[in-house]
């Protein structure tokens, strides 16, 4: 079910004023807010200055194990991300990023590119667009997503949730989805091929959408240190404005999947790494100095931006994850603020696949049929832009190389 608003600025108008009344202390609400966010984001900073890196740090055999303590799952949820080293064997993963690199070049991928169908989403990020292959179904990539250790880990990161409220399931954190997504090969000494500061999976509709909204509930009555950025309640019932390349499938966490080395200043992965900044974004939009018609330029369809005029003090906590070798894998809270470096100075690729984690739920349920026809005939996935480049590609994945796992993760029937 999608959001669909005729007039946006009177929208946008109309919600604002009705979030005021029902909040008439809006302003001392974000002010004791903006206290909590300043704090945590001198925390992380003196963290960085002692050469410590914010982001927590897992191994994937801990958490096959079960060795994860309650204190390093706390950390994670106040963070809202972690590395995870070792998901994969880095032998492995440097086989897949080889075997990549081949399925792009046998198919002549580059020259196709030329002739790509246009992904707005990113359109009002300041830093263009990375380099992101519209790519979903080779091999490797069919390979990753059904394998049992990504599947513990993403099982791992789903029970972080509260799942369960009023005596309801929200969703089931055991049985997991997978949800194809695309590769990104970065050359060295590439520049201008970043991302700046932004959310996925949701711009205007965070105020606009009433399930939004009820997601965000203490939020908007002013109980803000009520609002913990891991109930499921409601999140798996928002709704989106429909637009090629926003997310419209529900994903607790997004990921990052390590092909080659990823080191800071080599082209990877920013984070904010604090969980509730969203309450500080949502609160940020209702206040006086911000035009009537704005919410701090969110615009429909796309990115929700964080930008220097309306979030500065959100982008003095931006620090790069940790470094990572091939087979680890960083994932990020579908909430917390991302950015990928404008530069890449190191010398070797910055490759990655996306990969998140995503539960079942009846909202994940009711994408995976048209996935699976996608995959079937080699096209885009309903979520993007519809290049459908794979069609006729040599050497893709089908439905012989899925494990039966990998089948129903993805749907099949």
């Amino acid at each position: 079910m999608h959001l669909d608003i005729n007039d946006l600025p009177k929208a946008i108008r109309e919600i604002k004023q009705k979030l005021r009344r029902d909040l008439p202390h809006y302003q001392s609400a974000f002010t004791e807010l903006e206290a909590n966010i300043r704090q945590q984001i001198e925390t992380i900073r003196e963290e960085m200055a002692r050469g410590e890196n914010p982001v927590p740090q897992l191994d994937a055999d801990d958490i096959l194990q079960g060795r994860v303590s309650e204190q390093q799952k706390a950390l994670i949820r106040q963070r809202g991300c972690c590395t995870i080293r070792g998901v994969f064997p880095q032998e492995q993963a440097r086989g897949w990023n080889e075997e990549i690199g081949n399925y792009l070049a046998r198919n002549h991928f580059v020259e196709r590119l030329k002739n790509a169908a246009e992904d707005n989403y990113f359109g009002t990020l300041a830093d263009s667009k990375p380099q992101i292959y519209g790519i979903y179904w080779s091999k490797p990539q069919t390979e990753a997503r059904q394998h049992e250790r990504m599947k513990a880990v993403q099982v791992f990161l789903n029970n972080l949730w509260q799942t369960e409220s009023h005596g309801r399931q929200h969703f089931d954190p055991n049985r997991v989805v997978s949800y194809a997504d695309r590769t990104r090969r970065r050359p060295p000494r590439s520049s201008s091929l970043g991302l700046s500061p932004h959310v996925d999976g949701g711009s205007v509709e965070r105020w606009l959408d009433e399930n939004f909204r009820h997601v965000y509930r203490h939020v908007f009555s002013g109980n803000w240190k009520d609002y913990d950025p891991f109930a499921a309640e409601g999140r798996t019932e928002v709704r989106e404005f429909p637009s090629p390349a926003v997310c419209s499938m529900f994903r607790t966490f997004q990921g990052w999947t390590a092909l080659t080395p990823q080191r800071k200043h080599g082209g990877t992965l920013n984070l904010l790494p604090v969980a509730n900044a969203m309450a500080w974004i949502l609160l940020r939009a209702l206040q006086d100095d911000v035009p009537e018609e704005s919410l701090c330029e969110a615009k429909p369809g796309r990115a929700l931006s964080i930008n220097k005029e309306w979030h500065p003090l959100l982008q003095t906590g931006i620090s790069s994850i940790p470094d990572m070798e091939p087979g680890d894998t960083v994932f990020w809270h579908c909430d917390v603020i991302h950015a990928v470096e404008n530069e890449h100075l190191g010398e070797f690729d910055s490759n990655v696949m996306y990969i998140a984690a995503a539960p079942w739920c009846e909202k994940n349920a009711g994408y995976l049929p048209r996935q699976w026809d996608a995959f079937v005939e080699g096209k885009t996935p309903p979520d993007f832009a519809a290049d459908d480049f794979e069609v006729d590609f040599a050497g893709r994945a089908t439905t012989q190389d899925l494990t039966p796992a990998g089948r129903e993760q993805l749907g099949g029937k």
